[in-house]
This record gives C-alpha cells, structure tokens and sequence, in this order.
C-alpha cells in the first residue's frame, strides 16, 4: 500500500520533526516525509531533515510581499511533491483562513495545551498561574481561528507543585513527541474522520483516568 505523503512545516529547533523522521522510518509505516518547509534559515530542524536525507527548503515569509504570496509559495511547494498531509510541527506563523481552507481536513497542528484550554503563546506559564492540576498537548486538524479545530490526540501530564514553565515544557514535549507520530499514523492509516466539527478516530481508547494528586494523598 502506497505511504501517505506529508509534508512538514517548521520554524525551528525540530525536535517534533525529528519524533516524525524516527516514525516514518518504522518498516510497517503508513507515511513518509517528502518535503520539509522552514520559513527561516536559521531553523535546526532544517539540519535534522539533511540527516535523514530528506527534501528541505527554506521560504522565508519575509521574502515575499505579502502573506498571501507567502502561503502561496508554500501551497506550491507542497503540491509540487504531491503532499496529501500537512504538518505544523512548531510551525510559528499565524496562517490565513484561504490557506487552511485550500488544506481543510489535510493540515493538522501540535499545540502544547489541552486545547480548548490555554489556547496562543506561554501556555506553561499561565497553566501553572491557573493551578490546573493537568495539562498536556493536543494534535488537531486547523481551522481558521489560531489553535481551533477538530481534536485528534491529546496527553495529559501532571502540574506538580514545584514546576516551572520550563520543567512542565519538558514534560509536555515528551508526550508531543508521542502524540504527533501517533495523530500522523491515525490519519494514514484511515482510522480518522472529520464529522460534526468532532474527529471520530477508530483507535483504542485508555481505560480509566488520570487523577492528580493521586486518590489517597494525604490520607492517614
């Protein structure tokens, strides 16, 4: 059976490309990367993809006149090598309603927040002011308004009373380097479908919950 082709939009250090890169590379893989697009030059994972021997390039959004010149370069790119799949793995620009609709249902976010909770920027640092005793990460198909849509995979991770932003970043991220292989494999393998403004995903589901703190701290 034919891999499903995707391609995978990033700004910078690429570690969740590199969660993909690893994944593809599975002999029972359902997809394969066939382009890699930074928008800036400077973006590590632009070394990751060289690794892996992967097509990568840069479209810098600042060289083109407009953002609509800018997600038209890219949409070009793409379908030049017949992706079916997009991926914004830390993927740092706000992307146009035109865009998201020329890829509805074909392009898929990684957000760092139990969405619909801690939607934008510093997700960490505001679940922690919140006192949320759970926060994670969630993989979910793109609409136009920033970190909406249709929810794929979610992790849940626990607040501990001593974290920071950056020790609960830590956490989360291991857990987006498990969820975004995952949503990505779901997807390829036809087991997602987009109904009702809701994904119906045919995969197992965990049994039980995760309490945090845990039922019987402090008890006598």
């Amino acid at each position: 059976m034919a891999r499903l082709r995707v391609g995978v939009l990033i700004s910078g250090s690429g570690t969740n490309l590199q969660a993909l890169i690893d994944d593809c590379a599975r002999a029972d893989a359902a997809s394969e990367i066939v382009l890699v697009l930074a928008n800036r030059a400077d973006a590590f994972g632009l070394s990751r993809a060289a690794r892996a021997d992967l097509p990568h390039r840069v479209i810098d959004h600042r060289s083109h006149g407009s953002r609509a010149a800018f997600e038209q370069a890219l949409s070009e790119a793409l379908e030049a090598e017949g992706v079916e799949l997009v991926v914004l793995a830390g993927f740092m620009r706000v992307l146009t309603a035109d865009f998201v609709e020329r890829w509805r249902d074909r392009l898929i976010n990684i957000h760092p927040s139990l969405l619909p909770a801690f939607k934008g920027l510093d997700t960490h640092a505001r679940a922690i002011a919140a006192g949320v005793r759970l926060a994670g990460c969630t993989v979910h198909f793109v609409r136009a308004e920033v970190d909406d849509g249709p929810i794929i995979v979610q992790a849940a991770v626990p607040v501990l009373a001593e974290d920071t932003a950056e020790s609960l970043a830590a956490r989360v991220l291991r857990e987006e380097h498990r969820c975004l292989p995952l949503a990505v494999r779901l997807v390829a393998e036809g087991r997602v479908a987009v109904a009702g403004g809701r994904c119906v995903v045919a995969a197992p589901a965990p049994a039980g919950a995760l309490v945090n703190p845990a039922p019987g701290t402090g008890d006598p």
